[in-house]
């Protein structure tokens, strides 16, 4: 399986807007076959703060399905998997509230988002129940994968002491099993 973007049709008429945000029978047919299990959500009061990039490892690994609720961010997602031809590359898009995009994670993939605007709120679901012991991922700005993040020259990014200390894709100690389909670039 590799990550989706993906664009839940929207009915709008003078009042706004209606969308479904999640039907396992559309995820199915784009063959989407996580359960998911639990819903997460986040607020990021400034703009250029970075999550991620995590993951979580078997025996509690997490497919997840993300969109932003308030505001845009870009989402990044990297193949984490050893024997992927496409281990370390990355693909990413923006994701916003005005949009309402949604990005598909699937299971031996880090994940990871710089906000683009303050008060960004993400929502997404996992496939799998927070397991502390599992916790894992790689630094957000590891030059292996060089991720081109949308940083203005000068600026830093706002990142949490936990992410800061993330090891690199070389020292990643994670495996994830190859399922026969490398990283593709999103469709977007």
């Amino acid at each position: 399986m590799i990550p989706q973007l993906i664009r839940p049709r929207r009915f709008a008429d003078p009042r706004g807007w209606f969308c479904e945000t999640y039907n396992q029978t559309a995820l199915a047919a784009l063959g989407i076959l996580d359960v998911f299990v639990q819903d997460n959500h986040s607020l990021s009061i400034s703009r250029r703060t970075v999550r991620g990039l995590h993951c979580q490892l078997p025996p509690h690994a997490q497919a997840k399905l993300v969109r932003c609720v308030r505001g845009a961010i870009f989402d990044v997602v990297v193949d984490l998997r050893r024997e992927s031809p496409t281990f370390g590359r990355w693909v990413g898009a923006t994701l916003s509230e005005a949009e309402g995009e949604q990005l598909y994670v699937p299971v031996g993939f880090g994940h990871g988002f710089m906000t683009l605007t303050d008060h960004a709120e993400v929502q997404y679901k996992c496939s799998d129940f927070y397991a502390p012991e599992c916790e894992s991922g790689v630094i957000w700005n590891d030059s292996a994968i060089a991720i081109e993040w949308p940083l203005e020259p000068g600026m830093e990014a706002v990142i949490s002491d936990k992410d800061q200390i993330l090891p690199g894709l070389q020292d990643f100690s994670g495996h994830f099993d190859y399922d026969g389909t490398p990283l593709v670039a999103l469709e977007i």
